[in-house]
């Protein structure tokens, strides 16, 4: 493991006392994270679970609006300090008004990217230090981690072309060159590799209805555990 990324200090995944369950996708651009994420979201649907499926930034009203601020081009030069500040906000709100509430309820929460994705992106990526970003989205979030985290994991050569079929645009970390790509890869393998029972690492490179497969089975698991507990 890389020294420069080690797991969570005190919160750890799984510590909160809500009755749902808290999953989180993570991955580099063009993983496939949203496409299983619905899936899984509506796989539990099928199951007679209720489902929160929701994104970051966004899932709030102004998580939204955040979201196009930082990720669409066009709105001027983003330092990275302010980068992950905006990130963090967007991810408070999103805990607090959305997320929070429906764990209380029994919900599963299915959240494409989390606080992993800034230690990595602007930690690690943009060189703040994935420590003090943790820090910084530990108290946003007042300690939220989740039950479980999905990695879906393909190198940066896939992922971009992933990006770019078509007529698809990048966004402004999309557009960041392969080299920043490739440090984001090696930073959520490494943060996997340091919480092994709170993490999945699955191959994206694999067949949809492959992934999605042992997506449910891991999800399934850690729903019989929360019962067990």
């Amino acid at each position: 493991m890389s020294p420069s990324v080690l797991p969570p200090s005190s919160a750890m995944p799984g510590s909160q006392s809500a009755p749902g369950l808290f999953v989180a996708f993570e991955g580099g651009d063009g993983a496939g994270k949203s496409t299983q994420a619905r899936l899984l979201a509506d796989s539990l649907h099928a199951l007679g679970r209720e489902v929160l499926l929701t994104r970051e930034p966004g899932g709030t009203e102004i998580g939204e609006k955040l979201r196009s601020l930082v990720l669409d081009h066009g709105h001027g030069e983003i330092d990275a300090r302010t980068e992950a500040l905006i990130f963090a906000a967007a991810r408070a709100a999103h805990v607090a008004q959305a997320i929070r509430p429906a764990l209380a309820r029994g919900a599963v929460v299915v959240t494409d990217r989390y606080i992993g994705s800034s230690v990595v992106y602007q930690g690690v990526g943009r060189r703040l230090g994935p420590n003090d970003v943790r820090a910084l989205n530990e108290w946003a979030t007042d300690g939220l981690w989740p039950d479980l985290t999905i990695l879906l994991d393909v190198d940066e050569g896939e992922g971009r072309a992933r990006r770019t079929a078509g007529d698809a645009a990048e966004d402004r970390l999309e557009s960041e060159p392969d080299a920043f790509h490739r440090s984001v890869r090696r930073a959520f393998l490494d943060l996997a590799a340091a919480r092994p029972e709170a993490y999945r690492v699955i191959d994206g490179a694999r067949p949809p209805t492959e992934i999605a497969r042992e997506v449910l089975e891991a999800v399934a698991s850690a729903l019989d555990e929360r019962v067990a507990s």
